[in-house]
């Protein structure tokens, strides 16, 4: 399996403390990547980057496709077209989906390495969610979204799952374990995953060797703490519960 570049912006402790403005431009991730996920300025909804274009998922879980110009403030993307492909049957839960494709990259040696996975398939249940534009400084992911987000549940649905492994040791600079988001495939719907039972799909995993980080600019990035960042308020905002 060849492997490949990952492009991050920011880090996942900046976010979750809320340095939430843009440190890049849309047109600027896509050039690192056609696969990924993140958010964008403000935590105004999730991201999802499927065949090099940007969509947003609105509070409601409706997709518009993003304006290159719009800013991101935390993100990843990755090109996936060399990876691993492999069938995936039904799986009754997103548990067991996390554990079929940590599976498939423990037989390739692959837990201490970045992975960027694609499953194209039906879904009998994704149950995700999305977040509103709020404009702050030094409030916490947790408590914005406690105030913006909104989950929707899609049934009986044809699309992909996006989703991102990074290893434990990087906890922090990024999620560690998987992180999903969810595009249907007619570019209408999606959002942040946090509950998935899948009917069968298609799956391509690729292994990252290389990681760029592009660390925000501006001299405010520097007045926040990053080690003070709760791993028990990310595991909760992980999870669909902040």
């Amino acid at each position: 399996m060849k492997s490949s570049k990952i492009y991050q912006v920011s880090t996942l402790q900046a976010l979750a403390l809320g340095y939430t403005r843009p440190v890049v431009k849309v047109h600027e991730l896509l050039e690192h990547g056609d696969t990924g996920l993140g958010t964008f300025e403000h935590v105004d909804g999730e991201m999802i980057v499927l065949d090099g274009v940007c969509y947003q998922a609105k509070q409601d879980g409706s997709i518009v496709r993003t304006a290159d110009d719009a800013g991101v403030p935390f993100a990843v993307s990755g090109f996936v077209k060399d990876g691993r492909k492999f069938e995936m049957g039904e799986m009754k839960d997103i548990d067991a989906i996390k554990t079929e494709l940590t599976i498939k990259i423990e037989e390739d040696f692959g837990l201490n390495s970045i992975h960027i996975a694609r499953i194209d398939g039906l879904f009998n249940v994704i149950h995700a969610r999305a977040g509103a534009p709020y404009r702050s400084q030094h409030v916490s992911l947790k408590d914005i979204l406690s105030k913006t987000q909104k989950d929707f549940s899609f049934e009986n649905i044809r699309g992909t799952l996006v989703c991102v492994y990074y290893p434990d040791y990087m906890d922090g600079i990024n999620a560690a374990g998987w992180h999903m988001h969810f595009l249907s495939e007619d570019r209408t719907l999606g959002g942040h995953v946090f509950k998935a039972t899948l009917s069968s799909g298609e799956c391509i995993v690729q292994k990252m060797d290389r990681i760029e980080i592009q660390l925000p600019r501006e001299a405010a990035f520097d007045t926040y703490s990053l080690k003070e960042a709760s791993q028990d308020e990310i595991e909760e905002v992980e999870q669909g519960n902040g």
